[in-house]
């Protein structure tokens, strides 16, 4: 009996112990890159990356004890340059995460540069590549300390020319990489950062072609980029990049830019993280545009994208002020007809804007309250005067708030404005009777969000100019008039 009971133990005991062997381990995360960074010890780290140009805090980590933790979960980081954080937001060092988010991280916050990181290819790529960049970068700083200094031209050639050398053989040598690991992250962003060089000018016909090298760096200026790549946003070059394109190789056309965009954004699509931040970038940029008539482009994408569904990227008030801005925009597009106007002057008649005739019509909006419309509105009266009076400009002004007409004749009493200025208000009834029609008000037809808010019309009432400076209304003034004198 206690020889069949020790055998059963026996079975019982193996069966345990093959079960527990062969019991299936538990499935890795997809993220888990374990750290140790001394002496920091029961506290907090982050890890932080780019997000365009801004940086942000990706992930956070608790360090024991013995100064170790993980950055671990279920969703895998956007593959880019990250960096590690200390509790008092301090930067350490940098470490690139691509597919592979299973490695290890030693540091010591006293001596960043000796970092070291197993079980990831990307990175020891990524120290080699920082390691002699850093070496020549330090010869660089230390020749161009030399040349501020030089004490002739013989020597500041001398110097330059090993300045050219050792920018050449850092370009060779990420040259190298891209192409000796093309499957690398590495490779992926040292292309995407790459700009093309300035090719020769090349002589045809015996005539030297001068925009052959902006024609050519325009072409290629993109060869290396997926815009549908999210890992372009967790970089600190992708932006500046972006930026310098449209302000050095784009046309400062709407139609120009729109092209650009409209490109940029159909390849991005895909892309989870830069697709809304490409579209956010260019709204926020052509929303409140930097050249006169830009405001298209952000119409052209409240159409084509909003309109079409992308207002899910946006809150409640993100999609409100979108909305509203781009109604306010659509009846004021230059080239298009000003938006009829029949309001009542200062005697009580209507005075309407189409019964206004005139080479030129100023159309001003302003405050009587208004202290910069106060400063304003004098100039404007003295460049009539001067100027504007003779090349048969006429001045159409519209006071925003019915209830300071005693203001507004006081003032211009005061300022002693000429006797051709149309001063018009809408009367409290007349804005009634719209708003029960269900029509637009003047505020939204001519987009007046602030005063004073100027326009400039041409002798049929189209909009030639608006949101301009009173000395670019003039230039403007100047330039179609010319135009017009040399019959184009």
């Amino acid at each position: 009996m206690k020889s069949r009971l020790l055998v059963f133990c026996l079975v019982s005991f193996c069966y345990s112990v093959l079960h527990a062997q062969t019991k299936p381990a538990a499935p890795a995360l997809p993220k888990n890159i374990n750290i140790t960074l001394t002496p920091l010890k029961n506290c907090k780290i982050y890890l932080g990356s780019n997000y365009g140009k801004s940086q942000v805090i990706a992930d956070s980590a608790l360090l024991d004890a013995t100064g170790k933790g993980a950055f671990k979960g279920k969703t895998k980081l956007t593959p880019g340059i990250y960096f590690v954080v200390s509790p008092n937001y301090t930067i350490q060092f940098e470490i690139l995460v691509g597919k592979n988010q299973n490695f290890s991280i030693k540091g010591d916050t006293t001596q960043k540069d000796k970092v070291v990181i197993t079980g990831s290819a990307d990175n020891d790529l990524f120290k080699q590549y920082s390691a002699f960049t850093t070496e020549r970068g330090q010869k660089l700083n230390l020749l161009t300390q030399q040349l501020a200094v030089a004490r002739n031209k013989a020597d500041s050639s001398n110097i330059q020319k090993q300045m050219a050398t050792l920018n050449n053989e850092i370009q060779q040598y990420r040259n190298k990489i891209i192409k000796e690991n093309k499957s690398s992250l590495l490779a992926t962003l040292l292309a995407a950062m790459r700009r093309p060089e300035v090719p020769a000018i090349p002589v045809i016909n015996g005539k030297a072609d001068s925009t052959y090298p902006y024609r050519f760096v325009k072409e290629h200026y993109w060869d290396d980029v997926a815009f549908n790549d999210n890992s372009l946003l967790r970089t600190p070059f992708f932006e500046p990049k972006l930026d310098d394109y449209y302000k050095y190789y784009v046309s400062p056309e709407p139609d120009s830019i729109i092209k650009e965009v409209n490109y940029m954004l159909l390849f991005a699509r895909t892309g989870k993280e830069i697709y809304p931040y490409l579209l956010t970038k260019f709204t926020n940029k052509y929303m409140n545009p930097e050249y006169m008539g830009q405001d298209k482009v952000f119409l052209f994408l409240f159409e084509n994208f909003y309109l079409k569904g992308d207002t899910t990227y946006l809150t409640a008030a993100g999609r409100k002020t979108v909305t509203e801005r781009a109604y306010s925009m659509m009846a004021n597009q230059v080239g298009n007809p000003a938006a009829p106007l029949d309001l009542v002057d200062t005697t009580g008649k209507t005075n309407a804007l189409y019964d206004l005739k005139g080479a030129f019509t100023v159309v001003i909006f302003w405050d009587p309250t208004c202290g910069h419309c106060k400063e304003e509105l004098p100039r404007v009266d003295s460049i009539y005067k001067a100027k504007w009076k003779a090349l048969d400009v006429k001045l159409y002004a519209v006071n925003i708030h019915e209830n300071y007409m005693k203001e507004l004749k006081q003032f211009v009493a005061d300022k002693h404005f000429s006797t051709d200025w149309v001063h018009v208000y809408q009367t409290d009834a007349a804005l009634k009777a719209e708003q029960q029609a269900g029509k637009p008000n003047y505020r939204q037809l001519y987009d007046v969000s602030k005063t004073p808010t100027m326009y400039l019309l041409d002798s049929e009432k189209r909009i030639i100019g608006k949101q301009l400076s009173i000395e670019q209304f003039d230039d403007l003034i100047a330039a179609k008039l010319k135009q017009k004198n040399s019959g184009k």
